[in-house]
């Protein structure tokens, strides 16, 4: 019978390295310890490239368990959570691949034997970075939006237009310094407009039950 270690705190003072060490000396059970403290972050990155949650959750469970098979490969001085990530991304990315998402992606040329992906190609192919871009100028747009009309119409034409400060001034009849004013009161607004909608971490939750799911899932699996 597995012992549940069903939070870090069950085994205080554990490093990283001390537990694989022993997982590698024939404790597994103790693999569920490094299954929970990366559930969070592990769900999060492979949400950049997929929407599914079951998919995801499929994902999350083959990359534990890839990397519990490699474990024996694992340098103990490299961080754990980043060595699965990678093997987690890589296979986000065969399935995106398989769907026809990325067109003559040949994933094995974007793994290293140290280092992983291969950072051209990675940020060439990365569909976490063109979903940020898309969702980046759809929340400014929105942002932008939202401004008073006096503050969106100077920001417009500064930012977007790139119309001189003199410009606008002549266009608008106001001051130069007015506008350098409402410039700044514009971006102070989007930076904190932009900034609340980055803390919904909400949309990438990963939490109790959802945590306990994967786990047993992995744990039973390597049973």
């Amino acid at each position: 019978m597995i012992t549940s270690y069903k939070s870090t705190e069950d085994a205080p003072g554990m490093k990283e390295s001390d537990i694989i060490r022993r997982i590698l000396s024939g404790e597994k059970e103790l693999y569920e310890i490094l299954v929970r403290r990366n559930n969070q972050k592990l769900f999060r990155c492979i949400r950049g490239y997929l929407s599914d949650e079951e998919e995801i959750k499929d994902v999350m469970q083959n990359s534990y368990l890839k990397a519990f098979d490699k474990l024996s490969q694992f340098k103990l001085q490299a961080s754990f959570s980043t060595w699965l990530i990678r093997i987690a991304m890589n296979e986000a990315l065969v399935r995106l691949k398989q769907k026809g998402k990325i067109v003559e992606l040949n994933v094995k040329d974007m793994v290293g034997s140290e280092n992983g992906l291969d950072d051209n190609v990675y940020r060439e192919h990365n569909p976490q970075s063109r979903m940020i871009r898309k969702e980046g100028r759809e929340l400014l747009e929105r942002a932008i939006g939202d401004l008073d009309a006096i503050y969106r119409t100077t920001y417009i034409m500064k930012e977007l237009e790139e119309m001189s400060i003199e410009e606008i001034a002549d266009v608008l009849n106001i001051s130069v310094s007015n506008v350098k004013i409402r410039l700044h009161r514009a971006r102070l607004m989007l930076r904190e407009s932009l900034y609340e909608l980055s803390q919904d971490k909400d949309l990438f939750e990963f939490g109790f039950s959802k945590c306990d799911d994967i786990t047993e899932r992995v744990m039973k699996a390597i049973q």
